[in-house]
């Protein structure tokens, strides 16, 4: 295996394929989150996974085709732990918004390189594959812009920019694919705790920015 990682929790449940088809999911993603998509050759993934090279196309279109299912994947597993994560929360913004972004650092600390090359390889995508994927990504920000919108409504939440409000809160999120692990001392509950309160804060403030 690439690197000598484990292929524990390198995909979701959700990632039913299995055989060579599975293997050449879970090499890809390791290269990928590794090297970037286009620093990865198809030689250097069916290598990895033990088949000739002219083998890939018995399984995949394409290495790009490879990517797609794999941000695929990832997309919609985040949609998912979002939307569960919503209908779980009671009537308060302030509930919902914790829980979406529990369930956002969730994500991001149990399957790193998946949310690596999610929010990375994006631009690696066509144009019709990216939009496929855009579809998903704008519905999930858009759960969270319906909470903070709803929050503002209420007189709950103090933003200037609904927009900006809702960005940022996932924002905060996304770098923690990047560093944590069981090494940090923390566990995911602790970060995804942590996040939830540093957003609460974000959106409660009725501090202003200061004037240039």
């Amino acid at each position: 295996m690439s690197g000598g990682v484990s292929t524990r929790s390198l995909l979701p449940p959700r990632a039913t394929a299995d055989g060579t088809h599975r293997r050449l999911l879970e090499e890809a993603l390791l290269l990928f989150g590794a090297r970037g998509f286009h620093g990865v050759s198809v030689r250097e993934i069916t290598e990895a996974t033990g088949i000739r090279a002219s083998s890939l196309y018995a399984h995949m279109e394409s290495k790009e085709q490879l990517l797609l299912e794999l941000v695929v994947i990832g997309h919609e597993e985040h949609h998912d732990l979002l939307r569960g994560a919503l209908d779980g929360a009671s009537d308060d913004p302030i509930d919902q918004v914790a829980r979406l972004v529990r369930a956002h650092v969730f994500l991001h600390a149990t399957y790193p390189l998946l949310a690596r090359i999610c929010n990375r390889e994006l631009q690696a995508l066509s144009y019709g594959s990216r939009a496929r994927v855009m579809e998903v990504r704008n519905a999930s920000q858009q759960l969270m812009a319906d909470v903070v919108e709803r929050g503002m409504r209420l007189g709950v939440f103090h933003v200037e920019d609904l927009w900006l409000a809702s960005a940022a809160t996932l924002a905060m999120g996304l770098r923690i694919a990047e560093w944590w692990s069981d090494e940090m001392g923390y566990t995911v509950e602790q970060v995804a705790d942590a996040y939830a309160t540093f957003a609460v804060r974000l959106l409660t403030s009725e501090r202003t920015a200061p004037t240039s």
